[in-house]
């Protein structure tokens, strides 16, 4: 009858929405290999951290400037929720698993990669701008790496000197933690990353208008 060929394609055009904003195999490919530059980028900077604490401690920041290609590029072909959530939490478990940082860094990236799924759900995943703002929540995961000089110093410091670190570079990092510092090292990445999808909306403006992101 009508009416149940009137139901039947109600659940399928459900279901082809539904299917919208499920994650796919290409989608998943996507993901792995946008996840796996963004961490080469991160490696690369937390190599260069070593020679100073000021780099270390603006190491979000800076990571903040050139990880815009891989995050971006990712919200352009993947505009699906999930796929900025598992990129961070997967590179904030590789760090905790292998004892790279603490397990602030994994909770830093699970709120900063919820926070920024959401303003991308609300942006609808297609506009530059939101995703530029979710990628500003999403540079915040890094700060997971500094923060625990001042969530807990004692014990830090005391890991620090354990890892044979040279004493000028701790003495240089704990003159450094005060509440000023700590509110560069959150607002420095927010900051970068704006300037960061600025620089990549240029660079790659054809491949985002071909993805319709405006």
């Amino acid at each position: 009858s009508k009416g149940e060929t009137a139901m039947e394609d109600n659940k399928t055009q459900e279901l082809s929405k539904k299917d919208k904003y499920l994650l796919k195999g290409k989608d998943l490919i996507f993901i792995g290999v946008y996840t796996a530059i963004y961490f080469v980028i991160n490696m690369l900077f937390m190599l260069i951290s070593g020679l100073h604490p000021v780099i270390w401690i603006l190491l979000p920041a800076f990571i903040a400037i050139f990880s815009g290609i891989p995050f971006m590029l990712l919200c352009a072909k993947v505009q699906k929720p999930g796929a900025v959530f598992i990129m961070g939490v997967v590179v904030g478990l590789i760090y905790f698993v292998t004892g790279m940082f603490t397990w602030i860094i994994l909770c830093t990236f699970i709120i900063a990669c919820a926070l920024s799924e959401l303003v991308r759900w609300l942006t609808k995943y297609g506009k530059f701008w939101g995703n530029t703002g979710a990628f500003m929540l999403y540079s915040l995961g890094m700060i997971g790496s500094p923060l625990p000089a001042w969530v807990m110093k004692d014990s830090f410091m005391e890991q620090l000197v354990n890892q044979n670190m040279p004493s000028e570079y701790i003495t240089t990092l704990d003159s450094l933690i005060s509440p000023a510092m700590l509110v560069v090292m959150i607002v420095a990445p927010i900051v970068c990353a704006l300037i960061g999808a600025i620089i990549i909306k240029f660079m790659f403006k054809k491949h985002f208008a071909k993805a319709g992101i405006v």
